[in-house]
C-alpha cells in the first residue's frame, strides 16, 4: 500500500494539519507514505517526518499542465495506488485518475461552514465525486450531506485526531504565567474572533491581569483589518496579542491555561483536540462536532455561537474557580487521549484503504 496525501498548501489550517498528521502516522503503518502540496508550502512542512515522500508542485493556475504532468509522473514512478485528496484538491486528484486508471481516489471533506450547508456550491464536486472510491467526512452533518447531495454510497464519518508536535520552542508568550487564554484559529469570519474580543473585554474589566493570545494565519484581508480595529476600539492592545502563524504550536499551548474557540461554524476542529493534549481547560461554541468532544460542565464548557455574555461568563467561571478549571482540564485530556487517538483513526483508515485496493 502506497498512499499520497494531496493538499493545496502547508499553511497552518485544520485540513492541512490533518494531511500532515496522516502522512506522518501512515509512514509507520504502510509500505510508503507520501504528501504533495499543490499550490503553497508553509510552516507545516517542518512537521513532516523524513520518512514521508514529499513533492511540491507550485501549481500556478486551475489547470496547470506542467504541474499535473509532474504529479502524474511522480505517482507512476512511486507506484502510488491511493491518492487521499483533502478539500479542493479533489480536482487535481481526479485529473490524475483520468491519466492513470490504476489510481484510486479517496476524498476527505473538511468543509468548515457545515452549519450553512444549504449555501454550499457543489456542481463541479458532484461531477467528480463519481470517480471517488470513498469519502471521509469530518462530522456527521457532512457525512449525511455527501450521501444525499453527492449520491455517494461509500462515506465514513472520520473524526480528526491531533498529535503532539514538539517543535523547538521559540515563541515565549507575554502576559502573566497562569493567566493566559489562547484561541488557535486562522483569522477567518467563521472563526468569529470578533465575538471573542467583545467577550474578553468584559473579562478584562473584572480580571485585568489575564491576557488573550490569538494564534493563526493573518490573511491581511478585510476581516483581519476588522479584528485589528476591534482590538483598538475596545482598548485591548495591552491585553490581546495577535501572533499570526507559528510553527511551535504545542510549545505555545503549554504556556496557556484556557483554550477557546468562538466559531460560528465548524467541522471537528483540530484546535480543540490539541487543547486537550496540552492539558488546557476548554470553552467552545455549540457548532459542528464540538459538543461530541466537550461534555458541558463535565470536562469543559459549550456556549451558543455569537453569545458574547455566555462566552465571557464561561471564561470568568474558570478564572474564578481554579479547582474546576484543573479538574475539567484533566478529564478533558483523558477524554481526548481515549477517544480521538491517532491509533484508532489510522486503523479505520487502513481498513478502508485495503477494501479499495
Amino acid at each position: 500500500m502506497r498512499v499520497l496525501q494531496l493538499i493545496d498548501s502547508l499553511e497552518t489550517g485544520g485540513a492541512e494539519r490533518v494531511a500532515v498528521n496522516l502522512a506522518n502516522a501512515l509512514s509507520h503503518e504502510i509500505e510508503k507514505s507520501f504528501l504533495c502540496t499543490t499550490r503553497k508550502e508553509g510552516l507545516l512542512k517542518e512537521s513532516l517526518l523524513n520518512e514521508v515522500g514529499y513533492l511540491f508542485l507550485n501549481k500556478q493556475k486551475t489547470i496547470d499542465y506542467k504541474a499535473i504532468s509532474a504529479l502524474n509522473a511522480y505517482v507512476k514512478a512511486n507506484n502510488i495506488n491511493i491518492i487521499h485528496a483533502h478539500s479542493s484538491s479533489f480536482f487535481v486528484a481526479t485529473l490524475i485518475k483520468f491519466l492513470n486508471k490504476n489510481v484510486n481516489i479517496v476524498w476527505h471533506d473538511h468543509y468548515g461552514n457545515s452549519e450553512f450547508l444549504e449555501n454550499r456550491k457543489y456542481g463541479v464536486l458532484k461531477f467528480f465525486a463519481k470517480y471517488f472510491s470513498h469519502i471521509f467526512s469530518v462530522n456527521k452533518a457532512l457525512e449525511t450531506w455527501a450521501r444525499e447531495n453527492l449520491k455517494a454510497k461509500k462515506v465514513t464519518y472520520l473524526p480528526n485526531f491531533a498529535t503532539i508536535d514538539r517543535q523547538s520552542g521559540i515563541t515565549n508568550l507575554s502576559g502573566v504565567s497562569g493567566k493566559r487564554i489562547i484561541c488557535l484559529a486562522n483569522l477567518r469570519p467563521q472563526k468569529d474572533q470578533m465575538t471573542l474580543l467583545d467577550a474578553f473585554k468584559i473579562v478584562v474589566e473584572h480580571y485585568p491581569d489575564w491576557t488573550l493570545h490569538l494564534v493563526g494565519k493573518d490573511f491581511q484581508d478585510a476581516y483581519s483589518e476588522d479584528v485589528k480595529y476591534k482590538i483598538d476600539e475596545l482598548d485591548l492592545k495591552e491585553s490581546v496579542y495577535l501572533l499570526g502563524s507559528k510553527p511551535d504550536v504545542f510549545h505555545i499551548l503549554e504556556q496557556c491555561d484556557i483554550g477557546v474557540l468562538s466559531s460560528k461554524s465548524e467541522g471537528l476542529p483540530i484546535a480543540l483536540l490539541e487543547y486537550g493534549l496540552a492539558n488546557l481547560t476548554v470553552i467552545a461554541t455549540r457548532v459542528g462536532e464540538c459538543e461530541s468532544v466537550i461534555k458541558h460542565d463535565k470536562n469543559g464548557m459549550v456556549v451558543n455561537a455569537l453569545d458574547t455574555n455566555a462566552l465571557a461568563h464561561a471564561i470568568m467561571f474558570y478564572i474564578e474557580n481554579e479547582e474546576n478549571r484543573k479538574t475539567h482540564a484533566k478529564k478533558y485530556n483523558k477524554h481526548i487521549q481515549e477517544n480521538f487517538s491517532e491509533k484508532f483513526q489510522i486503523k479505520t483508515m487502513i481498513e478502508i484503504y485495503n477494501q479499495i485496493i
